[in-house]
This record gives C-alpha cells, structure tokens and sequence, in this order.
C-alpha cells in the first residue's frame, strides 16, 4: 500500500472510470513537491493494481490524466524532497478547484 495515502483514505476514492459520466468529478486528495511546482489530484484510483491514478496534474502543463501512485512514491524535487500528501486538503468540486488555482 502508498506509503503516502493512508488505506482509509484511498477506500474512499472512486475506482477508475466511476465517475466518467460526472460533470464535475470530486478531487479527493491533493499531492505536492515541495521544492518543485508539480501537484497532482486525485480524482479515481484503481482498486485492481493499487497504483493507477486519475487525475489532475500541474506542472509544466496542466491537464487531466493517469499516473502512477508508485512513481510519485519514488521521486524527489530538485533539493532531494519527496511527494507530500497536503493534510488539510478537503475533497473539492473540480471546477471550484480549477476556480480557486486561477
């Protein structure tokens, strides 16, 4: 299991391709370097291979894709720092999170 999300957390996350059909699907926790200006939020995890994400990223771009839970474990920003979990990140509406962002 992600040694950044807590089981209890990631329960509560949608499968991947649950919310498809939303409008405005919920981003459920929030991923961040802190040394870096990449954030990742997660919107949909794969409750098969416990590593596929679905979300949205912002770093050179921003867009809505997959990544992987395994690879954000795994890399560093440029001052060594590792991916944190933002722990007072409460779920958010897509769309009022892309509200809040510009």
């Amino acid at each position: 299991m992600s040694t950044l999300i807590p089981q209890t957390l990631l329960s509560d996350i949608p499968d991947l391709y649950e919310t498809e059909e939303t409008l405005d699907p919920i981003c459920h926790v929030k991923l961040f370097t802190p040394d870096a200006n990449w954030t990742c939020y997660i919107i949909e995890f794969s409750k098969e291979n416990l590593d596929t994400c679905y979300g949205y990223t912002i770093g050179m771009e921003s867009e809505l894709g997959y990544f992987s839970l395994k690879e954000l474990v795994s890399a560093h920003g440029p001052w060594g720092l590792k991916v944190e979990r933002d722990l007072w990140f409460e779920a958010t509406a897509f769309s009022q999170l892309k509200k809040s962002l510009q």
